[in-house]
């Protein structure tokens, strides 16, 4: 593990105790308790507060995050710690649209440049996705399309080919959407209304001749300096490691504290306990940065860990498994587990992946509880250690896609509502959080870090051959590139696709 750029901890902390007990799962998960969780959470949305009710990355909120986490982790003394630095783009945008004087909340893709139009609003036939669904009507004016079919950049490329002068995507589904054109480029500024004011604006359009849009975007783009916090055992074989990781920025539009202070207190919470015990195998927490911005910092240490994508055979090796906790707390939860067999979405994970699934089936069984299939989308970090063939798994709670009647009869909650409806808004504070799925998966995550800790079992080191990791790659970009619709996942639609945890660039 390189750290010759990183701020490390581990030589000034505290001398570890020199005799612990063996971790065990029935200690390890009776040791997490709600209280703790929910005062975890809260400190993460006083942090929030206190610095304009965001976390996202590197704002003041988001370094008090890491500074948080790192101080928690270096006080155990259990823990080799440091902070691993960063330069990512930081982007964000003001969005004001109104159709005949009437204001409708909207929001820019990422990557559409500033603008300001007084247009007329043209609706575009069909989905957008060819040419031919472009009247010449278009030119100069502002496109009005449906969402679904092809990209958000295929439906911008088509209007801009067209002659339009901006473009206005709805959505047809009554689900939250962020979108994204994929990368910069030359592109029309480009936002988006959600199903129920494009209903309205539909209506517009057909009850007039002539319909005209103000559209104002006033884009921010600055290079920002940001944290990944990453803390190993410093017992244990450092050879078979277990990692388990959480984000912890949020959106700029919110304190973030299901997406993803739950997975992160989760995470946290076990890692203090954690440091009562001794181990076998040495576990590595990884508190990523920048993930709602395409999973930045998660790929960022992968790549720096290898030194290339698919690069240093022996580091990622050491890897045995990595789980992922994004979103654990949804207010209107379903309690999922990462389809590490494919059984469900037919897109499985590097072999092992089905017994991390089944070991978290088996523990929520244990408690009587029943789970549901999430699909392996790349929406979340674990999707990095996916491209580099880490056996994967995690659990979550749902994020902007809708409740199944099948689940609100497993779990309760309400059919056809957002598992979070305060997803990547302002309303995603402590009151936002299911306490009692809280506690559940941060049970989970106890379970499995005891069990991990002490024996992989049959989940079989990773395939580090040269052609093994280019073939792992190509999967996971070929599985990123399948996402479409919002799924039942943990995190958003990133810029990678949600958890960026929320932005799409296709359908």
């Amino acid at each position: 593990m390189k750290t010759t750029t990183s701020i490390v901890a581990g030589l000034v902390a505290p001398v570890v105790a020199q005799y612990k007990p063996v971790v065990s799962s029935k200690e390890l998960v009776g040791l997490v308790n709600t209280e703790e969780l929910v005062a975890g959470a809260q400190d993460l949305y006083d942090i929030a507060k206190a610095n304009g009710n965001t976390r996202a990355f590197g704002s003041p909120g988001h370094n008090a995050t890491v500074e948080y986490i790192f101080e928690a982790l270096v006080e155990t003394g259990y823990y080799d710690v440091y902070k691993q630095p960063f330069v990512e783009l930081y982007e964000d945008a003001q969005v004001d649209f109104s159709v005949d004087g009437v204001e409708y909340a909207a929001r820019y893709l990422t990557y559409s440049p500033s603008g300001d139009l007084d247009k007329p609003l043209i609706g575009i036939s069909n989905i957008g996705c060819t040419l031919e669904d472009y009247p010449t009507s278009v030119t100069g004016n502002i496109a009005f399309i449906k969402r679904g079919e092809c990209s958000f950049a295929q439906k911008a490329t088509n209007a801009k080919t067209a002659g339009a002068s901006g473009v206005i995507i709805y959505n047809h589904l009554n689900e939250t959407l962020s979108g994204t054109l994929g990368e910069p480029g030359d592109w029309l500024p480009t936002a988006s209304v959600e199903y129920g004011p494009g209903q309205a604006i539909l209506a517009q359009l057909s009850g007039s001749n002539s319909t005209t849009a103000s559209l104002t975007i006033d884009v921010v783009q600055e290079n920002r300096t940001t944290y990944n916090v990453i803390a190993e055992t410093k017992e244990g074989d450092h050879n078979n490691v277990l990692m388990l990781g959480a984000h912890t920025d949020s959106v700029p539009a919110g304190p973030g504290i299901n997406d993803d202070g739950s997975g992160t207190i989760g995470i946290l919470t076990v890692a203090k306990h954690l440091a009562g015990f001794s181990v076998k195998n040495a576990v590595r927490f990884g508190f990523w940065s920048a993930e709602e911005f395409g999973l930045l910092g998660s790929y960022h240490y992968l790549k720096t860990l290898n030194g290339t994508l698919a690069g240093n055979a022996t580091e990622v090796g050491k890897l045995r498994a990595y789980l992922n906790f994004d979103m654990i707390a949804s207010p209107n939860y379903a309690l999922g587990v990462l389809d590490g067999d494919g059984s469900t979405f037919n897109l499985s994970g590097p072999a092992g992946s089905a017994t991390i699934q089944k070991d978290f089936i088996s523990f929520f069984a244990s408690q009587n509880k029943s789970t549901v299939a999430s699909e392996y989308s790349g929406r979340s970090d674990y999707a990095a250690f996916l491209d580099n063939g880490i056996p994967s798994g995690g659990v979550d709670t749902g994020a902007e896609g809708l409740k199944t009647e099948e689940e609100a009869v497993l779990f309760g909650g309400e059919a056809g509502v957002a598992y979070d409806i305060n997803y990547h808004l302002i309303g995603d504070t402590v009151d936002n959080l299911a306490l009692d799925a809280f506690l559940w998966n941060t049970q989970a995550i106890a379970d499995a870090t005891a069990r991990y800790a002490l024996d992989f079992g049959d989940i079989p080191k990773p395939n580090q051959t040269t052609e093994a990791r280019k073939r792992n790659v190509e999967k996971s970009r070929l599985r990123r590139a399948l996402e479409s619709v919002p799924k039942r996942v943990s995190g958003l639609g990133k810029r990678h696709g949600g958890c960026v945890h929320d932005v799409k660039t296709e359908l």
